[in-house]
């Protein structure tokens, strides 16, 4: 199947025609004719799999054909990150068309969100906004949300994992009762499910690779102590032909002190983390998405949402807390069937959590030797059990109490 066969607007497909946009991907090619017949859909879809395109590109249609000066569609996502991709990708499709849009998240200054509200006041066409930013213009009444036609629910799994669910119920109290609703997920917990029922009428489901590593991934883990992964880092790095390097660490804590090392060894990283101001997390990553900056170190915030191409490494610093996680973060190399390298590191302490990972993906990952630099790292043994310490039985007489010796 080709992008032509879904009869885009000419204006439209010039667009995919100059980004060099042929063949649609799986879940592109089953979700855009459910889009397009104005039904309802839940799309579960691992990250990679070109789920914004999805979505966008029939709404973009629309719109193409019936053009409109007010709000028409409404995509809600869990981080600004996500939210800035998503309006970067349409700024991108809808280039030759006369759509417009704007990402509206938190963490600006003034300036920005007084832009903000005369693109809510005044129409912009595509609104993509985090919850708590939207709540904050919502709240103050001037938001008029009586002519949106499609709601869309972005990374619904990580919204309810933030605790976004009430703002998400919230929101929907401004919007037409007779809209349509499309949500997207990496995973469908229960959860997503009953905030499902709650959101969509008679829904059309997709279900692509769930819980499945892209097959472009080369996966490696290494058996390593906390006090030994600066150290493994820096003989991974240093001296190598780097193109692009994430690495997810747990904690800010850990973000920083890992910054600060890398930099000693003369390398080229930079943290981000919820300390930076926003103006500072978008230098960082427009200098990484140019390849002016080769390292970057994040928390889990990036392993959903960050689109950029050409990542060769990502790095589990830490086992992610979620076997899911896994998933996502090192969905960020071997994009659109390129190759790519996943390196975990596991200590004595996340072993079993590995376990259930490598059950999850249906395969073990192979555990990689340390360098003789690093030292010696913990046994690999994830199924030991702990043994309770032997208690001696007690021997009780009629009423219960414990026998005489």
């Amino acid at each position: 199947m080709i992008f032509k066969d879904f009869n885009f607007e000419s204006n439209l497909q010039e667009g995919l025609d100059s980004m060099g946009f042929e063949n649609p991907t799986p879940i592109q090619e089953q979700a855009i004719p459910i889009i397009q017949n104005n039904k309802d859909l839940i799309g579960c879809a691992q990250t990679g799999t070109g789920k914004t395109a999805a979505f966008l590109l029939p709404i973009l249609n629309k719109l193409s054909v019936h053009p409109t000066d007010s709000v028409n569609t409404l995509i809600v996502v869990p981080t600004r990150e996500l939210a800035l991709q998503i309006d970067q990708a349409l700024q991108g499709f809808s280039y030759f068309t006369s759509v417009s849009s704007i990402a509206i998240y938190g963490g600006s200054d003034g300036i920005v969100f007084e832009k903000e509200r005369r693109a809510l006041t005044d129409g912009a066409n595509i609104i993509i906004a985090t919850p708590g930013r939207l709540m904050a213009h919502l709240n103050m009444g001037y938001v008029k949300f009586d002519k949106v036609e499609t709601l869309i629910l972005d990374e619904a799994d990580r919204m309810l994992d933030m605790g976004f669910v009430d703002d998400i119920l919230k929101i929907t109290t401004f919007l037409p009762k007779t809209r349509q609703t499309l949500m997207f997920s990496a995973t469908m917990p229960s959860a997503i499910r009953t905030l499902a029922t709650k959101l969509l009428h008679n829904p059309e489901q997709i279900s692509i690779s769930i819980s499945k590593p892209a097959e472009g991934v080369i996966q490696g883990a290494y058996l390593v102590y906390d006090t030994q992964k600066n150290a493994l880092i820096k003989s991974l790095l240093e001296g190598k032909e780097l193109t692009s390097v994430i690495i997810f660490v747990s904690t800010k804590i850990k973000v920083k002190e890992l910054e600060r090392d890398l930099q000693k060894a003369k390398l080229k990283a930079k943290a981000i983390h919820s300390d930076l101001e926003q103006n500072e997390r978008e230098e960082v990553l427009r200098n990484f998405r140019s390849k002016q900056l080769q390292i970057l170190v994040a928390t889990d915030i990036l392993s959903r949402g960050i689109d950029i191409e050409d990542i060769g490494l990502v790095i589990n610093y830490d086992v992610p807390g979620d076997a899911e996680d896994y998933i996502h973060r090192i969905g960020r190399t071997a994009r659109a069937a390129s190759t790519g390298v996943a390196l975990t590191f596991i200590n004595e302490f996340d072993q079993q959590k590995f376990l259930q990972i490598e059950t999850l993906i249906g395969s073990e990952v192979k555990k990689i030797p340390l360098p003789p630099s690093v030292g010696v790292g913990p046994a690999y043994t994830p199924l030991v059990k702990i043994k309770k310490p032997f208690l001696k039985k007690k021997s009780f007489n009629k009423d219960r109490r414990p026998a005489r010796k």
